[in-house]
């Protein structure tokens, strides 16, 4: 593992952390809405709170773009969970709060199983540009898991529905962030060249889905439920697209299998209780 891209990672979750904690306060403060609503974003444009969140997100998403271009997908993506040990106490401490003994549960369950599966699988790069066929198959997978993500929070609220625009929103920023890691390959070789990169106009659509999605899971409740919810399925896609589409290895020995399927368990008990998880 790369020692750098660990650095950059873990300093890229940080400044996420802060940023979604103050666009999280401010979109708790605006009426609730239906899913995937844009004028919710609208609204929010109007928040200096929200406004400001930008700039550490801006400052992360530069981190993890740095963080890609010297390691795997599957090692960089996991990392970024690391940000919701920060995100709950910040939350709290914006609410003048203690944080709910339940909600770092959910945070600790995710950390344990994901850096559990970090160190057994000892993720090592593969090729920078997928092939299209490869790129077709993410596409597929995505979609029918986003779609079926956005018909259930139609039909539910409060956490549940949180906890499932959270799992649309990771979904969507697994495939921005394997977007980002071929645009920076790209962008290293041509800087001019990447205008001509179909990648570079998808990872803005995703980019802005994730952006709207990402409010509205926001005001589903504590930022637990939600922020959980996208920091675990967020490298968990990473891994997959890593492993499936850029053809990173993972080490496949018998007892560190056992141990990766023990993390994937342990990081699935961590979403089902926050999606229990209520607002106070």
């Amino acid at each position: 593992m790369s020692l750098l891209a660990v650095v950059l990672g873990l300093a890229s979750a940080t400044v996420f952390a802060l940023g979604s904690t103050l666009e999280q306060h401010a979109a708790k403060r605006e009426p609730a809405t239906r899913t995937f609503d844009p004028r919710l974003l609208f609204r929010l444009l109007h928040r200096p709170m929200w406004l400001f969140g930008w700039i550490p997100d801006v400052a992360a998403t530069v981190l993890q773009a740095m963080a890609l271009s010297f390691g795997a997908l599957a090692l960089v993506e996991p990392l970024l969970l690391a940000g919701v040990f920060i995100a709950i106490p910040l939350e709290a401490a914006l609410e003048r709060r203690r944080p709910h003994r339940r909600d770092l549960l959910v945070v600790a369950l995710g950390v344990a199983g994901l850096a559990a599966f970090l160190i057994a699988a000892n993720p090592r790069a593969g090729v920078d540009q997928p092939s299209p066929l490869a790129w077709t198959g993410v596409g597929l997978v995505i979609g029918a898991l986003f779609a079926i993500c956005l018909i259930g929070a139609w039909r539910v609220r409060e956490a549940s529905r949180g906890v499932l625009l959270g799992i649309a929103t990771g979904l969507l920023y697994g495939a921005a962030a394997a977007l980002l890691k071929t645009l920076t390959a790209e962008f290293t070789a041509d800087p001019v060249g990447v205008l001509n990169d179909w990648q570079l106009y998808v990872l803005v659509v995703v980019g802005i889905g994730g952006v709207v999605l990402n409010q509205n899971a926001f005001q589903g409740g504590p930022i637990a439920a939600s922020l959980s919810v996208i920091a675990l399925v967020d490298p968990l896609v990473g891994v997959l697209v890593g492993v499936t589409a850029f053809h990173e290895r993972l080490s496949l020995e018998p007892a560190r299998v056992v141990i990766q399927v023990a993390a994937a368990v342990v990081m699935t008990v961590g979403i089902v209780l926050a999606g229990t998880t209520r607002s106070r």
